[in-house]
């Protein structure tokens, strides 16, 4: 499970949202993972979203790493029952851990948060700081008004449609994973540079 191609990174809420078809896209999105020889990485929380796939892996045996800071191992109640949980100093740390072990990005429904770390490892491979795909599970259209937008962006010219075309959309876990790793198989997975960053 050290190759890059072997985790890919989850980022989701530390909400479970208005919907019980949310929880069912992260159950369906962790067996999918673990069926297809994939490891988890993600926010190392055991609430929300986040809790729900991380313990979707486990209950099949699937590895699962999680990356948290020191400063929201109580807030976020850090899930004690991972594979691996590493505690890093900051919220910057984290994500640059997550991206060094990782082979592809998937952006389940979530908030602020979720938003944050997908546009970040979103102009990382845009500035070509790495290949590795990056995708958003559309469960129930939740991510329908930001491809709207993106798409918006790209009509009024602030976006290149060559960089609008990184960002995967798909509504099943199943076909998202599909062409995540049809990339993950062409591209190879290039090493992630912090200090690039």
């Amino acid at each position: 499970m050290d190759d890059l191609r072997g985790k890919i990174c989850v980022f989701t809420g530390s909400r479970q949202g208005a919907r019980s078809d949310y929880a069912e896209a992260a159950r369906r999105l962790g067996r999918g993972l673990v069926e297809r020889g994939y490891g988890l990485v993600y926010g190392g929380g055991n609430v929300g979203l986040m809790g729900v796939i991380a313990d979707t892996v486990l209950e099949m045996n699937g590895h699962v790493t999680g990356v948290i800071p020191d400063v929201l191992v109580t807030k976020e109640v850090a899930h004690r029952g991972l594979t691996n949980l590493r505690v890093v100093n900051s919220m910057h740390e984290r994500k640059a851990v997550m991206a060094e072990l990782s082979g592809g990005f998937i952006a389940m429904p979530g908030g602020i948060g979720t938003m944050e770390e997908l546009f970040e490892v979103l102009s990382w491979a845009q500035l070509g700081i790495h290949n590795k795909p990056c995708g958003l599970l559309n469960a129930r259209g939740y991510y329908q008004p930001l491809s709207i937008f993106l798409d918006h962006a790209v009509t009024e010219d602030f976006l290149k449609p060559k960089h609008r075309a990184l960002l995967l959309l798909e509504d099943e876990p199943e076909t998202l994973l599909d062409r995540m790793e049809e990339l993950i198989s062409v591209r190879g997975g290039r090493h992630f540079d912090a200090a690039k960053t």
